[in-house]
């Protein structure tokens, strides 16, 4: 036998195994790429639904969601915007283009973000036409990356409902526990403005003292984790101020109807 022959054979039985590998594997990508994106967006609807008391075990989360009303709010202004289409929206594409955001300074990038978008979606519940709660998109660098979540609020615009994450990369068991259920209990309840409206929630180093008259503004602090605990505060004061949803909130407040 002509050992040429068995190395072409070789060769060849190789070349045509890589190329219908590859072609397995382009095709599995490409079919799955649909279900990917719809378990993506399950996903996030579940941790909308979650952050606002409204994710009911057992529950379709679909059917759930479908209680969510989406808009569009120019981050400047405070109000909605309706040229925007929802379905055309998306989150990194507008915060990197020039045109659809802002660099931030030293000084008020305490989250970390480098630049901010101008329009962001927001999620509002409504129970017999009053706004039950009204869920924001928030995100900032805690210790190895960007941390994303939902913040809920109540109808009075400053007491917590609920804090969801739905991507991070802190460290399992320490800044991982931001997912902890215990530590995310301890949310509900908390207060993120002042009186005079400053943005007083914290994350502290230890426990709350139950007796201080800063407690309901305080959630105890993540153990062996201080990044990424000050990394929440740092995205919440970010958030939650008048770079922010701070014109949302404020011009909301004026508002009897809660839609501007």
């Amino acid at each position: 036998m002509n050992n040429n022959d068995t190395i072409k054979k070789t060769l060849i039985v190789a070349v045509s195994l890589c190329l219908v590998c590859s072609a397995l594997i382009s095709f599995s990508a490409v079919e799955l790429r649909d279900l990917q994106e719809a378990n993506k967006t399950l996903d996030k609807q579940s941790k909308i639904l979650s952050a606002a008391g409204l994710l009911k075990e057992g529950g379709d989360v679909t059917e759930l969601f479908e209680s969510i009303e989406a808009r569009i709010v120019n981050l400047e202004t405070g109000k909605f915007d309706y040229q925007i289409n929802l379905d055309e929206y998306e989150e990194s594409a507008f915060s990197r283009n020039p045109s659809t955001s802002i660099e931030l300074t030293a000084n008020n990038d305490i989250a970390l973000l480098k630049r901010r978008e101008n329009f962001q979606t927001v999620y509002l519940h409504y129970s017999m036409e009053k706004l039950n709660a009204i869920i924001l998109p928030v995100r900032g660098y805690g210790l190895w990356g960007t941390m994303k979540g939902y913040l809920a609020l109540q109808p009075d615009l400053k007491t917590i409902i609920g804090l969801e994450f739905f991507d991070h990369k802190e460290t399992p068991g320490l800044g991982g526990e931001i997912d902890n259920p215990k530590w995310k209990a301890t949310w509900k309840g908390k207060e993120v403005y002042s009186d005079s409206g400053d943005v007083l929630i914290s994350v502290i180093k230890g426990s709350v003292d139950r007796s201080s008259s800063q407690a309901k503004y305080q959630v105890d602090g993540l153990s062996g984790a201080t990044i990424t605990s000050n990394g929440v505060t740092n995205l919440l004061s970010f958030w939650l101020g008048d770079m922010g949803y701070g014109p949302l909130i404020n011009t909301l407040k004026d508002q009897e109807s809660k839609d501007v």
